[in-house]
């Protein structure tokens, strides 16, 4: 069955450059195995943002290629320009080469979220550095427009969790070890992309003890995570149960806190801030009268 066609804000994929995507044969056997073990999709993908914060910076790119189960394999890539609705630093603009005027008649992120919401859902997730930033800036965006994406069921393979387990660099110098050649293009977001599944699968190759199932790679992806209680890192476990790392209270349970009238409304405070939802998830538990304990640490 061949690959989809691209439906880039662009038109063709070829318009935002020559990357070309390899095929799951190209890309050797043990991505080929890694294709065979799929149940369903993975989706590698990358942004590019108005800045650094997930929370409140908005997305100006957006390339995603799905990995289907055998015997499809990888689609063709699709990305899209979009119109972020706010002005574009000109220092993001110099790291990742897109200005206002490149944006200024593409559609907004409402305008796509359907269609996005239609290629991640019932899939999981893939790229590089996404569990830290990616899928929090995409949940941002989709959570302005009331289309929230159900994280719960997601796996999430982080190409970059498993880079820095095994060789503590950089996308450019994961490329260049994994593939031999350099990076074309760093910083957009489709050669981004593609360059994350080209390190992928690179990665299957060199470390033969490395799971090619997307579980065993969800729990290396996200070890590092384990110490804390959320994906922005709010809560940190200690004692198997959540406790502040960040502002007035770092360092204090969330048990201690939920308890105390007077401090209850520092919980409440977060409940109407901008904190992700499994942050305010936390308080609004503990709030109840509900501690979440420390699930049990995955196996690497």
């Amino acid at each position: 069955m061949s690959a989809s066609a691209p439906t880039s804000g662009f038109g063709p994929a070829s318009a935002l450059g020559s990357n070309a995507v390899p095929t799951a044969a190209q890309l050797g056997p043990r991505f080929e195995q890694f294709v065979r073990s799929l149940t369903r999709p993975v989706v590698f993908f990358d942004t590019e943002t108005t800045g650094t914060d997930p929370l409140s910076d908005r997305i100006v790119e957006i390339s995603i290629v799905r990995v289907m189960p055998h015997p499809i394999g990888v689609e063709a890539p699709r990305t899209w320009r979009i119109n972020p609705g706010v002005r574009i630093p000109v220092e993001a603009s110099e790291i990742h080469g897109i200005y206002n005027a490149d944006v200024a008649d593409k559609p907004s992120f409402a305008a796509l979220a359907d269609e996005l919401l239609g290629l991640f859902r019932g899939a999981d997730l893939a790229g590089f550095n996404v569990s830290r930033f990616d899928i929090r800036v995409l949940q941002a965006e989709l959570l302005r427009v009331r289309k929230p994406l159900d994280l719960t069921a997601m796996r999430v393979v982080d190409t970059q969790v498993i880079f820095h387990r095994r060789e503590p660099r950089n996308l450019a110098a994961a490329v260049r070890f994994y593939c031999d050649k350099p990076l074309e293009g760093a910083h957009g977001a489709e050669a981004d992309t593609i360059a994350t599944l080209e390190v992928f699968a690179g990665q299957l190759a060199r470390y033969d003890d490395l799971g090619a199932e997307v579980d065993a790679l969800h729990r290396v992806s996200n070890s590092v995570n384990h110490a804390f209680a959320d994906i922005g890192r709010r809560f940190t476990w200690r004692d198997n149960e959540p406790v502040f790392n960040f502002g007035k209270l770092k360092g204090k349970p969330l048990r201690v806190v939920a308890s105390d009238p007077d401090e209850r409304s520092y919980l409440n405070w977060i409940l109407q801030g901008n904190f992700e939802e499994d942050a305010k998830t936390l308080v609004r538990e503990a709030l109840a009268g509900r501690i979440r304990q420390r699930p049990p640490r995955p196996r690497a």
